[in-house]
């Protein structure tokens, strides 16, 4: 299996390493990016049991302690965050130790956080074991916890010392799992490379190098935009909607799935709109392929509100939303809420005609 790496400048720099076998180099990849000797080790249950044993022998001469937290977008909580704190406190960690974060984006986003808060940052590493983590979660500092009132309302930005995607760990996905990750590969596509939606439509082969590609392509927006201010909320694409039917579900609906019917809107928005012609179809049958969902689950009247809380958004009384212009090109628009619920309506309307 070929071995890329992407390096990644912003207000610190570090490489984002994707091979196969990199787990096992767990240890080396600390040292060569951290003055590290105490260790944080978070990770869920599932994921530990099948990868803890092997990353801390891979760390031996770090005094490793585990946290492993449940599985799921619920554990991604102020409370997780205060025990997770507690724990590098009590395991004496100081500033130049670090907290490695082995799992998904739920162990990504709240061992970022938690590295960002305890004596004011220190350095971790992420691991992703998901495709979803590896495209988009594990790159780029976005850190935080879910909040009452949404999605990642409580975070900070910390850029990670390094990344590490062993590719193996990618083979013992369930194919959910694997789908939900495919719907961020395939909105790299949408919003910067039309050549990642064609390798998605023929199988997805070459998991590295897709995997690399996304990776620069995040790497460039976020060297571009570190804060999220500007180019990089083009990243968001799909996620507007996205974000309102995870909280909807009450968190069972995958991030991938969500992000998918929100991109097929979105961009079905945007035929609408006049801002594009003829793109969603070939969309939603590249969705379709992986199992992802095209449609929500949910009606509009409830989703709307919730995406009034989207933090993206740019004033009190505007949605903002990633619309393409042609594969490989969007932009920000913003529309008032009872316009947009208005046009997705009609969209679900015209569309059972």
């Amino acid at each position: 299996m070929d071995q890329y790496t992407v390096t990644v400048r912003t207000s610190t720099t570090y490489d984002v390493v994707i091979g196969a076998g990199l787990l096992g180099q767990a240890g080396a990849y600390l040292r060569s990016c951290t003055a590290a000797q105490r260790v944080l080790l978070v990770s869920d249950r599932n994921v530990y049991r099948r990868y803890g044993a092997a990353v801390t022998q891979a760390m031996a001469g770090f005094s490793v302690s585990p946290f492993v937290i449940e599985p799921g977008e619920g554990a991604k909580s102020m409370e997780t965050l205060a025990k997770l704190l507690n724990a590098a406190a009590g395991h004496g960690l100081r500033r130049q130790d670090g907290i490695v974060a082995l799992g998904g984006g739920v162990v990504g986003d709240l061992a970022g956080l938690a590295a960002a808060l305890y004596m004011r940052g220190i350095p971790y590493v992420q691991m992703p074991t998901t495709l979803l983590s590896a495209v988009d979660a594990s790159v780029g500092g976005k850190t935080a916890v879910d909040l009452p009132g949404g999605k990642n309302l409580a975070g900070a930005f910390w850029q990670p010392a390094c990344v590490l995607c062993d590719c193996t760990a990618l083979d013992t996905l369930p194919p959910g799992e694997f789908a939900n990750g495919m719907a961020e590969v395939i909105k790299y596509g949408v919003i910067r490379d039309p050549e990642i939606l064609s390798a998605a439509e023929r199988g997805a082969t070459g998991l590295p190098r897709l995997i690399a590609r996304c990776v620069a392509i995040k790497r460039d927006l976020v060297e571009a935009d570190e804060r999220d201010v500007g180019v990089r909320r083009l990243l968001n694409f799909g996620h507007t909607i996205g974000h309102a039917l995870e909280k909807a579900s009450g968190y069972t609906l995958g991030h991938g799935a969500a992000v998918a019917v929100g991109m097929v809107y979105a961009t079905k928005l945007a035929e609408q709109t006049g801002l594009c012609a003829g793109m969603s179809p070939r969309l939603s049958r590249c969705l379709e392929k992986y199992g992802l969902p095209v449609s929500p689950a949910y009606p509009w009247q409830m989703l709307v509100p919730l995406m009034e809380l989207d933090k993206k958004n740019a004033g009190s009384r505007a949605v903002t939303m990633v619309l393409p212009l042609t594969w490989g090109q969007c932009q920000l628009v913003a529309f008032p809420p009872e316009e947009l619920l208005a046009r997705l309506t009609e969209i679900d309307r015209e569309d059972k005609t």
